[in-house]
């Protein structure tokens, strides 16, 4: 019980920090670029026309609506964290411990069978959370037409539920419960081989290898896996009433295979990947005087 608490607390202090990164990483990724780009350099030296980062960014937003602003969505994220730990929680101590009995031979086995388990825990917890998830993303979207459509937490409930139904609760939810999928079991499998194959047992900083060991396969997966997010995050805002999800800023989107589709034939699967020396997105204009590049 203690380490529950333990977990809602240190999750929502996290929550509460990153919620300015990911307030600007949203609007990046739905296409959002209120400020021109700037003539600067990049890793190899040449002169090219970058768009602002995060700081920048985030700078920008304040201005508006103050430092306030940067925790739009705060509140269905926290939500969103508590609810998801507390199932998440449930969910594995009803399946059972974690160590695998010893009857099963192969170590492959045991990767296989947790990864199975913790692949059925983080489900639960995403499809119990994602109405949340979707909230805290309209109420950061709705920045760019300034409107107040989602606001409150029971506002947003009622609102959605008159306006789509049920359904309008679970937008976006195939592609996020794929991606979690996909990046769960290719960051144990990559890890799986690598402690077994790359690292030498007999190394005295063993444990401590394979922890780093997968933190990289976990970042590398999540890089892999980052185009469903971000189909996942479109898809929870295409067409919901809101300037930033309708046209003539956003198309309509008939499926999440359809946003795929089109982003991939735009160059933009990576976009909002990186909030640091960004590139001009495909089919953007902006008054900047490219002469400077030349």
């Amino acid at each position: 019980m203690a380490d529950a608490a333990s977990q809602v607390l240190l999750g929502s202090g996290l929550t509460i920090l990153s919620q300015p990164l990911m307030y600007v990483k949203v609007l990046i990724q739905v296409g959002y670029e209120p400020l021109p780009p700037t003539i600067g350099r990049n890793i190899f030296g040449r002169q090219v026309c970058q768009l602002p980062g995060l700081f920048s960014y985030a700078q920008h937003i304040a201005s508006i609506d103050g430092r306030r602003g940067l925790f739009t969505g705060l509140t269905p994220r926290l939500c969103s964290g508590v609810l998801g730990t507390v199932v998440h929680g449930k969910v594995l101590q009803e399946l059972g411990p974690g160590n695998v009995q010893k009857e099963v031979s192969s170590s492959f086995d045991r990767v296989i069978k947790e990864t199975t388990r913790e692949m059925i825990a983080r489900s639960a917890a995403t499809l119990i959370t994602h109405p949340f998830h979707v909230i805290t993303l309209r109420s950061m979207v709705q920045f760019i037409g300034r409107e107040s459509k989602y606001c409150g937490l029971c506002d947003s409930i009622v609102t959605i539920y008159r306006e789509e139904g049920i359904l309008g609760f679970f937008a976006g939810l195939v592609p996020r419960l794929l991606g979690d999928i996909l990046s769960l079991w290719l960051c144990n499998s990559l890890a799986y081989l690598v402690n077994t194959y790359a690292l030498d047992s007999g190394v005295s900083t063993m444990n401590e290898m394979k922890s780093y060991s997968q933190a990289v396969t976990g970042f590398f997966a999540s890089m892999l896996t980052y185009p469903f997010v971000l189909v996942s995050n479109l898809m929870a805002v295409n067409n919901c009433g809101l300037a930033g999800g309708c046209p003539p800023y956003s198309p309509i989107y008939t499926s999440w295979i359809d946003c795929w589709c089109m982003l991939q034939k735009e160059g933009n699967m990576s976009r909002g990947n990186s909030l640091f020396f960004r590139k001009v997105p495909f089919g953007k204009t902006y008054c900047c005087d490219l002469k400077m590049l030349i």
